[in-house]
């Protein structure tokens, strides 16, 4: 292999976070947790061998079960290369850095058996502090972006196995729970974690990304799903992100709760990821190009819901200024906004029907120029809405309506 060939990145220390976590122990106890989790190294005449780390130390690593790292190495052959008679397995370096190569192509919506192949096809050895991994990249395989630094993820059937290279980037791996499914050919694929005790979701037929997004909100890996979710708005947009990525797992969320009566914690983090990731588009997004902005506010009683922050996200996007205020915005502080703003629109956005009051978009303020208001969000009830409000009934409408109410207007102006 040519020296230019080579991507060099640091992926192992003897003495990284496995020391602080496990402590002075005995490096002959069992692998089944607890002791014995430390790296074993061992001097012979020749010097040094490479640390090895035992089944319990990996799993911590890379954040699975024992039994799941077990279960790779005898369905995907990805255990530790090495075994001497009498002692228990421990990892090297290359055995870890095989895993975290499966991990980082489950993240990207791999199936099981795809990512055992792609850390199979991906040349790594040990040099001192570091693993080496071939460049090239994955022929024929359309899943894959035009970058030569992606593990697959897309086609559960990928192109020829062939060498490749992982982009671990300024942030180093990205390591995620394991996951195993049911079985790589079901027709529902299911996404289950060792920290979810057998308990997965069900995301049949949805798309690589949306299936690595479940498997970090599975593992409570919050950096991963802010990763997935702002890779998608990146290279797909809001609309896209929101539609094929964030509802599939919200919806499956919503079953597992249902089936299991547990996992009330994995929503609200995946809020949040959703959040911090959309807020980012609207950090990053251009000075908005149209001269009257529109206000977007959340019925009284109620969340600022995802849908709602997706609008705002798509807006800016698109150049269009806009006023996004917190959950619990009094009425008068609305009217207060738009006198002051003289906004193009105003659009209250309800969830639930409980807190879609129609008082709250009835006799607001008209400036001199006049203001549209739209009640949107499946809280309302059309029947109960004044005459001057629009009923938006899906998240693509409001979007859609808007868009062009604010190109009616600047070219009104114009």
């Amino acid at each position: 292999m040519a020296v230019d060939d080579v991507v060099e990145v640091t992926r192992w220390s003897a003495v990284d976070a496995e020391s602080s976590a496990c402590g002075a122990v005995s490096a002959t106890a069992n692998d089944s947790g607890g002791d014995g989790c430390g790296p074993d190294e061992r001097v012979t005449a020749d010097g040094p061998v490479a640390p090895k780390l035992s089944v319990a130390a990996v799993a911590r690593r890379l954040g699975v079960a024992p039994a799941t790292l077990r279960t790779w190495d005898r369905r995907y052959g990805l255990g530790p290369t090495e075994h001497s008679s009498g002692r228990h397995r421990r990892y090297g370096p290359e055995d870890v850095a095989r895993l975290e190569l499966m991990q980082h192509a489950l993240l990207r919506g791999a199936s099981p058996a795809e990512a055992a192949r792609y850390a199979h096809a991906t040349a790594v050895r040990h040099g001192g502090a570091t693993v080496a991994m071939s460049a090239g990249r994955p022929e024929g395989d359309p899943s894959v972006d035009a970058s030569p630094c992606e593990p697959p993820g897309g086609d559960p059937e990928p192109g020829p196995a062939a060498r490749s290279v992982v982009d671990v980037g300024e942030d180093g791996a990205v390591l995620l729970s394991g996951v195993l499914g049911e079985d790589d050919a079901a027709p529902v694929e299911r996404v289950d974690t060792a920290n979810t005790g057998g308990r997965g979701l069900r995301l049949g037929g949805a798309n690589p990304l949306a299936r690595g997004l479940g498997r970090a909100v599975l593992a409570l890996d919050t950096f991963s799903a802010q990763r997935i979710l702002r890779r998608s708005v990146e290279r797909d947009g809001v609309g896209v992100t929101r539609s094929d990525v964030l509802r599939p797992v919200f919806r499956a969320l919503s079953e597992l709760r249902e089936r299991t009566g547990s996992g009330s914690e994995l929503p609200r983090l995946l809020e949040d990821a959703a959040a911090t990731a959309l807020r980012s588009v609207m950090a990053d997004a251009p000075r908005p190009s149209t001269p009257r902005p529109v206000l977007l506010a959340s019925a009284t009683g109620e969340q600022q819901s995802t849908d709602l922050l997706a609008l705002a996200a798509a807006l800016a996007h698109a150049g269009v200024g806009h006023r996004l205020f917190a959950p619990a915005l009094p009425r008068e502080g609305l009217e207060a906004a738009i006198r002051r703003t003289a906004p193009a629109a105003v659009l209250v956005w309800s969830e639930y029907s409980a807190f879609a009051d129609p008082r709250l978009v009835t006799g607001l303020p008209q400036p001199r120029q006049r203001v549209r208001v739209f009640a949107a969000g499946g809280g309302w009830s059309p029947e109960a809405l004044p005459e001057q409000v629009e009923h938006l009934d899906s998240w693509e409408r409001a979007l859609e309506r808007l868009g062009e109410l604010v190109r009616n207007t600047t070219e009104s102006q114009w």
